[in-house]
Parts: structure tokens; sequence; C-alpha cells
């Protein structure tokens, strides 16, 4: 079918929104960004009340005037400057967490909605390698020259500004929040690349039908009301689990561990763990859609609760076996390869599955804002963790991991290749109920997931 390739015009599109994605992890891997609550609100404003294409506009100022007072650092007060302008990146960066794949989701076609979800976190941990690699002593990371480093992000900002203009609105927002028919249909024309755009039309009428009868959802309501509670603690568990499971950890540990092998350089050793991020990203691409997100996330987090453990055990007995250097640093490597299969892309765009149109800007600002919390609580704590529990450290996340896998195993569904309707339509079938109102279904396929 037309609808299920990917077009010139879906594939540019991507590629533009996914240049806000590159920044996000560029301003990482140059210095560890700085956590923004405030974009909560900001978020559920954008999301809700500008169109997509005009949101990233928005965001991308903020993103070019950090830039600039970065890169300027070096004329006037540097640490004012460079303070002002990581806050205003870090900003930036809580801002299109949500909108990058709340965008891909809503142009996808449901049978590429995951791949194309996952080149969210494909562009984050490129931006990351790129940064790391542009910040050897030898190219950018000198005195002489780090203020370019800093202010380096402000090209990918506006080479999307000006390839945004040529990308088609979301043709969701346009029917369901706007009510424009023709520019919708003329949208998806555009990203499907054909002129019969019947099937999607036909869902989003229905997702339209649903929406007119919701009002505005706060995040108040995600928690007392019946209808939105339980995906809304399903979507927050997926972004705890991937921050609480220890990947910033282990890259912050793993330089220690390389020196500890033996290497007198350990930062190419942590741009190779870098490159293994971007390269089993790169797999979960082709994988998800086939294998679904759901076994994707289990499969993820069974490997980095083994391998948590055996990062513990060589680090306990290193003083014992040299040796065992070398089982820590390949489990550091083996821990980030499992990480980027599931847990590291699929919860951003998997939340987006979870609710319809009224709902999803609220839910997932507050999903974002949960993983940047989690960030900000495993960067503030994890060294004390580290003083106290000492090599026994990583048991204490392979604790965790564990205990969100059940979690993941008993609550969490499969969305691959289904509209929310057709979720909701498998689930009336299962439980012999046609009559179930659409809020009631989609809370309890959630909650009877596990055990259906």
């Amino acid at each position: 079918m037309a609808g299920d390739k990917i077009t010139g015009t879906l594939a540019f599109t991507v590629f533009t929104a996914v240049l806000s994605s590159f920044q996000f992890g560029y301003d990482i891997g140059v210095i560890n960004a700085p956590q923004q609550p405030c974009f909560l609100r900001m978020l559920s404003i954008l999301g809700s009340h500008l169109t997509r294409i005009k949101a990233l506009f928005a965001a991308n100022s903020l993103s070019l005037v950090g830039a600039l007072l970065m890169g300027c650092a070096k004329l006037g007060p540097s640490h004012i400057l460079i303070i002002a302008g990581r806050s205003i990146s870090g900003l930036y960066c809580g801002l299109i967490s949500g909108l990058v794949p709340m965008y891909i989701g809503e142009i996808a076609p449901t049978s590429l909605r995951g791949a194309l979800g996952t080149l969210h976190q494909l562009a984050i941990v490129t931006g990351i390698l790129i940064s790391q690699i542009i910040g050897l002593d030898f190219i950018l990371g000198n005195q002489d020259l780090w203020h370019i480093l800093l202010g380096l992000s402000a090209v990918p900002a506006l080479l999307q500004s000006l390839l945004l203009i040529f990308c088609p609105e979301s043709p969701r927002y346009l029917y369901i929040k706007l009510e424009e028919e023709v520019k919708a249909k003329k949208s998806l024309k555009r990203l499907r690349g054909s002129n019969d755009v019947t099937k999607d039309m036909n869902e989003m009428k229905k997702e339209k039908e649903e929406a007119s009868s919701e009002q505005k959802v706060s995040v108040i309501q995600l928690f007392t009301n019946p209808s939105y509670r339980q995906p809304m603690i399903v979507a927050l568990m997926l972004h705890m689990a991937q921050q609480f499971s220890g990947i910033n950890a282990i890259f912050y540990y793993s330089t220690s561990i390389f020196q500890t092998a033996g290497l007198s350089q350990p930062v190419y050793a942590t741009i190779g763990v870098g490159a293994i991020n971007m390269v089993f990203t790169a797999l979960s691409v082709f994988l998800v859609e086939k294998a679904g997100r759901r076994s994707l996330f289990l499969i993820g987090m069974s490997g980095m609760f083994f391998c948590a453990i055996f990062m513990s055990v060589g680090l306990v007995l290193l003083d014992k076996f040299a040796w065992m250097s070398y089982v820590s640093m390949s489990a550091i490597f083996l821990f980030v390869s499992f990480f980027e299969i599931g847990p590291g892309p699929i919860p951003w765009f998997m939340v987006a599955e979870f609710f319809s149109q009224g709902p999803r800007p609220t839910a997932l600002a507050l999903a974002a804002f949960s993983n940047w919390a989690c960030n900000f609580i495993i960067a503030l704590c994890f060294q004390y963790i580290a003083d106290f529990c000492g090599p026994y450290v990583f048991f204490l996340f392979a604790g965790v991991v564990l205990a969100f896998t059940l979690f993941t195993f008993f609550k969490v569904p499969e969305t691959k290749g289904k509209s929310f309707e057709e979720i909701a339509a498998e689930f009336r079938k299962k439980s012999g109920s046609a009559q179930r109102s659409k809020a009631h279904v989609e809370m309890e396929f959630l909650r009877a997931t596990g055990t259906v």
C-alpha cells in the first residue's frame, strides 16, 4: 500500500525533525546538559496551541540563543554566558524531547511508526558521538577553541530552520485540532506520495470523534481521571526504567574501568561506547516493527540485568584477578548495546501510542519531565551511592532493572502496527464486551495486559 512506504517527503520531514534530536545529543555530549523542570508547562502549551512546525520553530529559537551565548563566552564573562547558554539549551532539550516524538508519531504510517520513532533516539546518540569526537584535544576540545565547540549546535539549528519551511504540517493536528480537512488531506497526500489517503482519513475521523467528546486534559486529571490514570502510570514507569536502569552511571564509571584495564587513553574507549550506542540504536530501527516494542524492551532490560551483575562481579573480584577488568569492560559494551535495542529509544515514542489527540501533549510533557527529573536525580546522587556501595553499586542497579522488567512483563501492552482503535477492538473481542467505552477499554487493556 502507498501509505506503508517511506516516501521522499516523509524521509525528508523525519530527517528535518530529528535534527532537533541531534542537537539534543550534541548538547548532552559537550557538557552534561542542565535539567530544566519548567519546560513541563511550556511543552504542554506548545503542543496544544501551536502547530507542530511552528512549535519546532519556537523551540529552535531557544537553541540559537543558547548557542550564541556559549559561542560568545570567550568575549565576555565566560561563566555567566556559559551558565545562561546552557540553561536555555537545557530548556530547549526538554521541549524537543516531547515535540519530536509527537510530530513523528503523527506523520508516520501506522506500520512504520515504531521504526521512524526510533530515529529520535538514533539522532540523539549520533549527536553525542559527534560531540565526543570533535571534543578531542587536538580538534576543538582545547583552550583556544572550546567556545566554538559549545556554539556549534547553532549549525543544525539553522539548517533545521531552513528545512522546516518545506515540511508538511501534522495532518492529525490540522484535522483534529484545527478542523481543516482540506489542508490535512493535502499534507497526507504529500507524506504518503499518493492521492488515496482514505485509510488515514478514516482513522483520523475516528480519533476526531473521540477527541470531540474529550475536554482539555490537565496534569492532575491524568492521575485523577480513571480513563487516563493507568496508561499514565505505565508511561512514567517506562521513562523511569530508562533512567534508573543505570545507563548514565555506566557512562560515568566506564572511564575508571577502562583505566584499570590498562588503557592509556580511556577517552577513545568512551568514544567506542558512543559508537556502540549508535550502531545498536540503528539496529533497533529495523527490529522494532518486527519484534515489537514490548518484546524489545523486555529483551533489552533482561540483558542489562545480567550485564549489571557481571559488571559488579568484575569490580568486586578486580583486586584478586586482574583479568576481571576485561569482564567489567565487556559488560559495559553489552549493557549499552542492550539499552539501545529497547529501553533507550522505545519509551520516547511508545507513550504517544497510549493516548488519543486530546491528552497526548500533556501526557508526553509529563513523561518527558519524569525522564529529565530521573536523569537529574541520578546525576545528583550516583556519586554518593557509589561511594557508599563501592564495587557493589551495580548489584543495586541490577535489582532496579529486574523490578522494572517484571513491571513491563505484566503491565505494558504491545502496540506494534496497531492504531489505538485496533488495540481497543482487540481487547473488546477478548473481553467479550462490545459495548465498553473507549476510555474504559484503554485503561483496562493496559491494566489487564499481563493477565489476559
